[in-house]
This record gives C-alpha cells, sequence and structure tokens, in this order.
C-alpha cells in the first residue's frame, strides 16, 4: 500500500498508509486527521482541504484544472505547490509523497 507523509500545522509529522485510487483528502481524512476539514467533502467547492505539496513531487501532479486554482486564489496561504487534497488521485507511483496542510483562513 503506498505511503503519504503529512505534516499538520502545529509541524508533527506523520506516514500514513492510503489506497490507490482514493483522493489525497480521502487518504488524510481515513487516517483520522481531523485537521483537514475538507466541508465540500470533495467536490472542488471550496478550499478547505488546502495542502501544499513538497517541491519534489509537484511534477509528478497533473496540472490543476482552473476551477482548483480558482478556489484556492480565496487562500491567504496559496503557495505556487498549493493544491486541493480532493483534487490529488492517490496512486502507487506518489508513493511516499509529502504534503503539509495548509493554515486554515
Amino acid at each position: 500500500m503506498p505511503k503519504l507523509t503529512v505534516v499538520t500545522r502545529d509541524g508533527t509529522e506523520m506516514t500514513i498508509e492510503g489506497r490507490a485510487g482514493l483522493s489525497v483528502m480521502e487518504v488524510i481524512r481515513d487516517n483520522g486527521l481531523d485537521e483537514l476539514l475538507a466541508l465540500c467533502g470533495g467536490c472542488c467547492s471550496c478550499a478547505t482541504c488546502h495542502v501544499q505539496v513538497d517541491e519534489a513531487w509537484t511534477d509528478a501532479l497533473p496540472p490543476k484544472s482552473d476551477d482548483e486554482d480558482d478556489l484556492l486564489d480565496s487562500s491567504d496561504h496559496k503557495q505556487a505547490n498549493s493544491r486541493l487534497s480532493c483534487q490529488i488521485q492517490f496512486s502507487d507511483a506518489l508513493d511516499g509523497m509529502r504534503v503539509t496542510i495548509a493554515p486554515e483562513d
């Protein structure tokens, strides 16, 4: 099972297992990390699952959609490596990816 490293807002780093085919948001949620609110449930209509992807992994991801980019624009904490975790499909190819949960807006 592929692994995902998550850094919480307080700097705690943990490695969790996730099932390929789920979104990164679902992997984080299913591992009991309630810091990632994901209020819309993954339908790309809010930005409460905002993460910053470690720069070593940004090129491994598909580009942001216009909708995702527009939602990220609403965050005061948007960076070049910002993504909505509901829009990243977790896979074996992302085994070892590291994300940081963005500060809450």
